[in-house]
């Protein structure tokens, strides 16, 4: 089989959905002066390759409070990265909007800066890691603050769109793609809290469970 005909039917399938939103983006860049531009490239370069994301679980997973998020949110991200970057855009290879200089999207693309990107354009890496992240953090904390969570990932899909270097599409599936590993790890998250507690009186499990870098930190 070849794959190139799967990028092509998505190019057909979503070709409305994402000229729409791309068309709506450009004239947004057109009126206010690519005002917006400089902060878009912001948000995507501190999200490049999940690197953020993997700090903040690790910073998590440094105090008892937050350490299941952090295992969790740890998890997420490097499960998106595997299903994104390492099988679905060479499997699936679909070009970046502004790969065909012929097209539209080119010239938007140029617009805003011609910001280049190597790799295949589906699914989008940076709404993957950052919903994984983002939605981790929603399933284990009960604050209701957590919905905060959702203005990262629409941030960061609305960047990689507004700088015509991905798709509307593929967005949607990064995020899609980022659910799953959130539920992934979530499960995993779990299930290694439920042994951690059955052998709590061996003493890695001990010290996973009651290590807190606050208390070894600021304790007298």
């Amino acid at each position: 089989m070849n794959f190139l005909t799967v990028a092509e039917s998505i190019n057909k399938i979503f070709y409305s959905y994402d000229y729409n939103i791309l068309s709506f983006l450009h004239k947004l860049a057109e009126s206010l002066g690519n005002f917006l531009t400089p902060l878009f490239n912001f948000f995507s370069l501190i999200t490049e390759k999940g690197i953020l994301l993997l700090l903040i679980a690790i910073i998590l997973m440094l105090f008892k409070k937050t350490r299941k998020v952090g295992i969790c949110m740890f998890g997420s991200v490097c499960c998106g990265a595997i299903i994104t970057n390492f099988i679905l855009k060479d499997l699936i290879a679909r070009p970046r909007p502004f790969i065909d200089e012929t097209s539209i999207f080119n010239t938007w693309w140029k617009f805003v800066g011609s910001v280049n990107e190597s790799e295949f354009s589906f699914p989008s890496g940076h709404a993957t890691s950052v919903a994984a992240g983002m939605i981790s953090i929603m399933l284990l904390c009960k604050s209701k603050k957590k919905y905060l969570c959702i203005i990262p990932i629409i941030l960061i899909g609305m960047a990689r769109n507004y700088l015509m270097v991905h798709y509307p599409s593929d967005v949607l599936f990064g995020i899609i793609v980022g659910l799953i590993s959130a539920f992934i790890a979530y499960l995993i998250t779990n299930l290694i809290y439920k042994l951690l507690e059955k052998y709590s009186d061996k003493t890695f499990c001990k010290f996973i469970l009651k290590f807190d870098l606050k208390k070894l930190l600021f304790d007298e």
